[in-house]
């Protein structure tokens, strides 16, 4: 290299003089000829005395010898490059043999899906470095690089001698059938950060499905910055609206963000089945046993359904994630996303609030101190059921404030645990009979009968004034005089729509019916819905609503879900709620049914068959709305003659009550009728006026036997 440079600069001045006559005598042919001549003389060339020629092979000798070296040398440089490209390749094809040998916990296991082939390889494994493409080897035509330049290259591409080459991938094996078709994401084990060496481990084995604690489920610490479909809230609605954009779009990325630590669950057990359970560790397990004998989960899906949160943006085929104990504390409908309370922030495409509501609370209690506070249940959430199983084991008296569904069915399932264990069971309410709110006079009255068969004392028409903590009772003052002492207060009356994010989000409150206010489809805005028990929507058939239901929940989320993804559905499915005071006496309704309504009553005897119990042994389901299909009746219904309005007798073992506005039926319940919800679904969405109820109740064939 150094004699090429040592004649090189010999040459140098030959050349600059030789190429500055060139350029001269090109100036003078165009100015003589008008044009560029084709030729230069070779003499033009010389720089020497005319006649000589030997500066002019000195010239030709030096630049031959030039040419030949650097062939030389370009032919050594290859032969070079092609021998470190040999070492490289060989270097990468035993790596495998390594990796196997020194690392085998680190190898992808066959039967994993691909979702925990990835998590797995991310937490146990450093990222790998990334593998240099092979090289192809210069062709001749080509410059090679400058020796300088290729040196560090060859240098970085060696391998190391003190550090682990990175890890390589396992040869492919058989592809899984989970690879094969859409996988169900397992459950994930979050494990400790790999160390710099990691601890030898045994070879991999297939891995069973691990159980994942309902305290902490999927728990990250990761939150995903995006989410295309983010639901707020984790309850029924969420669940049914994620499993409708699942349905309507299988790639769906959705995320659910609640505040609780749970999975999403159904809550009618809260109040029904899980306290007629004989196993004694149901609030732990929370599987029970429903009327018909089959034994089933609180938890609407297992835990190996969800795909953890921190995996969801990277997730090949979507999924559904749920980041528990969180809170939506702030909603920014133009930068479409939301801020947690942690601060965190998550954008979205399109998002769902269903937040359901808050327990309401007495005022007197609220302003009695803390030691009443602490010996009072909101009863709303899985918490509030296991305290309250607690305190039933452990109190000698509990007061329910309600005359509600909720405070109705409380009071029956404690006053059935009552008459085993001796506990007092005491349930006071305003009005003059039980769920007096909703049932027509005499029909609240057979059931505020049927509930003191139940165990439970019963006290009407009570208005509570003061509570108070005395010589280690509450002491419960009415307004007419009474006092009523007990151990523990249930406050059961009625729900608050959460509708926090309304001022952050500019969304409009309804002034009458609280919630979120919507339109027929559930929209608030353009991008956002609203869905369960905080949604206040029009309805197409009864107008303005706001429902606090189980089935309405799931009936109102599967349709903000097919709206997400562009169904523009309005809301027209009447949804049912049902109420059980134990296993033998149950209803179901639909509509408006309150009982400042006009209502007419039809009944007949009831068999064996007509039970909650019997009813849900015939459908196969234990939450009755369940078995409920978007069909209606196709029997027709006629309008026949007047006849008198059939007389209510003393007992009302099954039959059907209609509630009316304006001559039409905007309500129905069926008590002790099962199975025969989309007939009066049907009658509902007629909207026609009938002239005789007792001809329109044959079509519950409630008079068979």
């Amino acid at each position: 290299m150094l004699k090429c440079r040592t004649v090189w600069k010999k040459l140098a001045p030959l050349a600059r003089a030789s190429s500055t006559v060139c350029r001269q005598n090109v100036r003078r042919a165009g100015l003589n000829n008008g044009r560029i001549p084709t030729c230069v003389p070779a003499a033009h060339m010389s720089t020497g005395p005319a006649g000589g020629g030997g500066d002019n092979l000195k010239y030709a000798l030096l630049v031959g010898a030039t040419c030949i070296g650097g062939l030389t040398y370009g032919i050594l440089t290859l032969k070079g490059d092609q021998k470190r490209y040999q070492e490289r390749i060989d270097e990468i094809e035993s790596r495998p043999y390594k990796a196997l040998t020194k690392e085998p916990a680190t190898q992808v296991q066959p039967e994993a899906s691909a979702v925990e082939a990835t998590e797995t390889e991310a937490v146990l494994e450093p990222e790998p470095e990334p593998e240099p493409e092979p090289e192809v080897a210069p062709s001749p035509e080509e410059p090679s690089p400058p020796a300088e330049a290729a040196a560090p290259d060859a240098e970085a591409a060696a391998p190391s001698e003190t550090t682990e080459p990175p890890p390589e991938p396992s040869p492919p094996s058989e592809p899984s059938p989970s690879e094969l078709t859409e996988p169900d994401p397992g459950p994930v084990v979050e494990s400790e950060p790999a160390a710099a060496e990691p601890p030898a481990a045994e070879p991999p084995q297939p891995q069973p499905e691990v159980a994942v604690s309902a305290d902490s489920p999927l728990a990250s610490g990761k939150v995903p910055q995006h989410a295309p479909y983010l639901l707020i809230g984790g309850g029924t609605a969420s669940f049914a609206a994620a499993r409708s954009i699942r349905a309507r779009d299988p790639g769906a990325k959705v995320l659910i963000v609640t505040d609780e630590p749970d999975l999403p669950y159904m809550r009618p057990p809260l109040s029904k089945e899980l306290w007629f359970a004989d196993d004694p560790s149901v609030p732990e397990t929370l599987r029970f046993k429903q009327w018909n004998g089959k034994e089933r989960s609180i938890y609407f899906q297992p835990p190996s359904f969800y795909i953890n949160p921190e995996n969801l943006e990277s997730a090949e085929n979507g999924g559904v994630a749920v980041l528990t104990s969180k809170k939506v504390v702030y909603m920014d409908v133009r930068g479409n996303k939301v801020k947690l309370d942690d601060n965190t922030e998550i954008s979205y495409d399109k998002c769902l609030i269903a937040t359901g509501g808050i327990p309401r609370n007495l005022q007197v209690i609220d302003r009695a101190g803390e030691e009443v506070k602490q010996r009072t249940t909101l009863f709303r959430k899985i918490e509030d059921f296991k305290a309250l199983d607690k305190v039933s084991r452990n109190v000698n008296s509990i007061t329910i404030v309600g005359g509600g569904f909720l405070g109705s069915e409380l009071a029956c399932a404690l006053g059935r645990r009552a008459t085993e264990t001796g506990l007092e069971v005491i349930q006071m309410y305003p009005e003059k009979g039980n769920m007096g709110k909703v049932l027509p006079e005499y029909l609240s009255n057979w059931t505020t009968e049927k509930v003191k068969r139940e165990g439970v004392k019963v006290i009407s028409e009570a208005l509570v004034k003061s509570v108070s903590y005395k010589d280690d009772k509450l002491e419960i003052q009415l307004k007419d005089g009474r006092l009523v002492k007990t151990d523990h207060i249930v406050a059961a009356v009625g729900l608050e729509p959460n509708v926090d994010l309304a001022k952050s989000a500019g969304l409009e409150v309804d002034s009458d019916f609280g919630g979120y206010r919507v339109n027929a489809e559930l929209q608030a805005r353009s991008n956002i819905w609203v869905a369960g028990d905080a949604a206040c929507f029009y309805d197409i058939r009864l107008g303005r609503r706001r429902v606090e239901h189980h089935d309405h929940a799931v009936v109102s989320g599967r349709l903000a879900g097919e709206n997400m993804t562009g169904a523009n559905k309005p809301y027209w499915h009447q949804s049912m709620f049902w109420s059980d005071l134990g296993p033998d006496v149950g209803y179901e309704a639909i509509g408006i049914v309150d009982s400042s309504l006009p209502t007419v009553g039809v009944f007949a005897k009831a068999t064996a068959k007509d039970t909650p119990k019997a009813a849900t042994e015939k459908s196969g389901t234990g939450i009755r709305s369940e078995s409920e299909t978007e069909d209606t009746a196709t029997s027709p219904v006629v309008s026949v003659t007047p006849t008198p309005i059939v007389q209510h007798r003393d007992e009302y073992g099954k039959g059907v009550i209609f509630y009316l506005r304006d001559k039409v039926v905007v309500g129905i319940i069926l008590w002790n009728v099962f199975n025969r919800m989309p007939i009066a679904r049907k009658i509902i969405k007629d909207g026609e006026e009938h002239a005789d109820l007792n001809e329109v109740a044959k079509l519950f064939n409630i008079h068979e036997d």
